[in-house]
């Protein structure tokens, strides 16, 4: 046995053992995942799950026993760059993940953001299980999906600490339950992973952007409506308001408020598109092209909420609304009448919504959720300190209907709530 704090581990296979310090456990392999799992089980304890904990902050300020820290279970697996597929361990760093993918002219095209700068830590830090886990993706959404559409197989031990396989290495794997994208979104509450694979795709060519400035939210938002719905095949719309808009490049000169829609691709193909974007965006102004170095910079912040990750914001709560595009004005309007020094940003065609609110005990969450309530869509609390996430819901709030699908499946996995219990929902 090996101890560490109050608490006693068991001890595996010589060299390979579970690692423990100051009340963490570093398993070295899948086995020893098992292991621990089993071991908290039957003492009772309760295991927080991360990997380099970039999205630690997020979620319900509970109370676990000890940490399981995934991040020795690192390295690509499997890699066919022709057949578009890659499997890794869980602690893979994503860094590693891109930089072997552009090699070979390939990508993560859900494009996933990078949480760690809006909660005051490094970036690049995220791992590729937790992006899975946290179904993490950026503004490629609106042509490619989230993380869950491109998750194919998984290796895990669920609550239970019994192992696990689904799904396979092919996009069309019907083989029992759809199980990853049960898993993905369910931030490690339901069952470990330790390995992924994931679809890759082509990394488009060249990218363009066009920009129209000054324009409201209300109109914007018709812009980027009729850019998604048009033969332009845009892969990116978001609108920031002039208050906002000076943060994002290029726009610092500008001080007014920018719409940007993204096209990517080969070289003929985009200068075709843009064209035609231009042709549907002329009854909203005049758009203004951008480089190809200038638009990936700018998506790349509107990716990771810039504007809202530096370091004098910090400490202001942010929530993460989704809604249906057209509604967002109508949310944005009723939560700024609410809430004194609201900032928004508008995603995904104005179906994301980032909004940063003043500081208050509560995080302004009673304005959003009756924001919400009357426009629908939901919303998550990203940002805010743990005694307000301990006390007001920071994910969106479940009818009795699917709260008792939600605790039926958390006791099919995980029936003593070892992983991560309260996370999410209080008692689950």
């Amino acid at each position: 046995m090996c101890t560490a704090g109050r608490y006693r581990f068991p001890t595996f296979r010589g060299s390979k053992r579970v690692e423990a310090m100051t009340d963490i456990i570093r398993p070295r392999d899948e086995d020893d995942v098992a292991a621990a799992i089993h071991w908290a089980a039957a003492e009772g304890k309760s295991l927080e799950i991360i990997g380099h904990g970039s999205k630690r902050g997020i979620g319900r300020a509970a109370q676990w026993d000890l940490t399981l820290d995934l991040s020795a279970l690192r390295g690509v697996t499997l890699y066919e760059p022709e057949e578009l597929v890659l499997s890794a361990r869980v602690g893979t760093p994503l860094s590693e993940i891109a930089a072997l993918l552009a090699d070979h002219g390939q990508e993560l095209a859900f494009e996933p953001m990078d949480y760690a700068p809006l909660l005051g830590g490094p970036a690049a830090q995220a791992t590729l299980g937790g992006v899975l886990a946290t179904n993490s993706c950026g503004p490629r959404r609106l042509k490619a999906g989230a993380a869950r559409d491109h998750f194919l197989g998984v290796s895990a031990t669920s609550g239970r600490a019994e192992r696990f396989k689904s799904g396979g290495r092919v996009v069309k794997n019907v083989t029992g339950y759809d199980l990853c994208k049960l898993l993905a979104g369910s931030w490690g509450t339901l069952a470990a992973m330790t390995e992924v694979t994931v679809k890759v795709l082509p990394r488009a060519e060249t990218t363009a952007t066009l920009i129209c400035l000054g324009l409201s939210d209300a109109v914007a938002v018709k812009a980027m409506a009729a850019a998604a719905g048009s033969p332009a095949e845009v892969s990116g719309a978001a609108h920031v308001p002039a208050a906002v808009a000076s943060g994002l490049p290029p726009a610092a000169e500008n001080h007014d408020a920018l719409t940007a829609f993204r096209l990517e691709g080969v070289p003929p193909s985009v200068a075709q598109r843009s064209r035609t974007l231009a042709a549907v965006l002329a009854d909203f102004g005049k758009p203004q092209p951008i480089d190809d170095a200038a638009s990936r910079a700018l998506w790349q912040a509107i990716r990771d909420v810039t504007p809202f990750a530096v370091p004098h914001a910090r400490s202001r709560p942010l929530w993460r609304v989704s809604t249906a595009p057209m509604k967002g004005p109508q949310i944005a309007a009723q939560i700024t009448a609410a809430c004194a020094a609201a900032q928004v940003i508008y995603d995904w065609a104005g179906g994301l919504m980032w909004i940063m609110l003043a500081e208050s005990g509560d995080a302004g969450a009673p304005a959003v959720r009756r924001a919400i309530h009357a426009a629908g869509g939901h919303a998550t609390l990203v940002r805010a300190p743990a005694s307000v996430r301990a006390s007001v819901d920071v994910f969106e709030p479940q009818d009795p209907a699917l709260a008792a699908l939600t605790r039926r499946v958390k006791a099919s996995f995980d029936p003593q709530r070892v992983l991560g219990p309260g996370r999410m929902y209080a008692g689950v």
